[in-house]
């Protein structure tokens, strides 16, 4: 197996692409964009290492489960989100490889046994990968939100790549509910925000952590995420990259803001 990229995603709100919404499409093109991502990699890979923006923990946390659950961490919608099933194993194997990699690089790391899934995971990844045939390890985020932290993290994560082991961020590229229902102006801080972002995913490898790990300097940077949790998972998957080269692959207009994915390497 060749070596895998690593990919940036968003995952929309909520259980957002299995119910209605008005408009019909709002989710529609960022659906179709994920559930081509399979076609769009060449290869399946052996396993899922996926970050959420939905994770967090003082100690960086694998979760090691063998069948882990479903954890449905949103409020407020229609029953029928709540009985989503999506029954991906998961991989103790692969959870134990990266406990070794991370506490070799001196990240404290902490076996988690009992958390599901949270949807920053099931809701893509039904899309993605809807037979649930390929294993997910889902790691946390340090709760300290440091970017340097996470981007060193990624780093430390890159020779999964080499194993067949496809590493995901499911975030936002702009996340401020509150803007996007009303307050501010998210057209053009979204795009503002994300114009950079671009650039700097893009840029020369040698550059780009230090881009990134000064995000908040960047146009409209705390307008679009007032609290950078969605953010992160960017910096793992930008930190395991290492020197391949970054760019957008799918960006759209959602709820009146501008959201991108990104991948790195080929």
């Amino acid at each position: 197996m060749s070596r895998l990229p690593t990919l940036y995603l968003p995952h929309g709100g909520g259980p957002c692409f299995f119910m209605d919404w008005t408009p019909p499409d709002t989710w529609d093109r960022m659906a179709a964009w994920l559930r081509g991502i399979d076609a769009q990699l060449g290869e399946r890979p052996r396993a899922v290492l996926l970050i959420s923006g939905h994770w967090e923990e003082p100690t960086v946390s694998i979760n090691t489960q063998a069948q882990p659950p479903l954890l449905f961490d949103y409020y407020g919608f229609p029953p029928h989100t709540y009985q989503l099933k999506y029954p991906a194993p998961g991989d103790p194997a692969l959870a134990a490889r990266v406990s070794e990699l991370l506490q070799a690089g001196d990240v404290p790391v902490r076996a988690e046994t009992e958390r599901g899934l949270d949807h920053g995971v099931f809701v893509p990844f039904l899309l993605i990968y809807p037979q649930a045939d390929v294993p997910i390890v889902q790691l946390s985020l340090n709760a300290n939100l440091d970017a340097t932290a996470h981007l060193v993290l990624g780093a430390l994560l890159e020779p999964l790549r080499d194993e067949g082991i496809l590493i995901v961020g499911s975030g936002m590229s702009y996340h401020n509910m509150r803007g996007m229902t009303g307050g501010g102006d998210p057209a053009r801080d979204s795009l503002a925000f994300d114009t950079w972002l671009g650039e700097a995913c893009a840029a020369d490898p040698a550059s780009r952590p230090r881009l990134l790990a000064d995000w908040e300097r960047a146009p409209s940077a705390r307008a679009s995420h007032p609290r950078e949790e969605h953010l992160l998972p960017l910096m793992v998957v930008a930190g395991a990259a290492a020197s391949d080269p970054g760019r957008r692959v799918f960006q759209d207009r959602v709820l009146g803001a501008t959201v991108s994915a990104f991948a790195f390497g080929s």
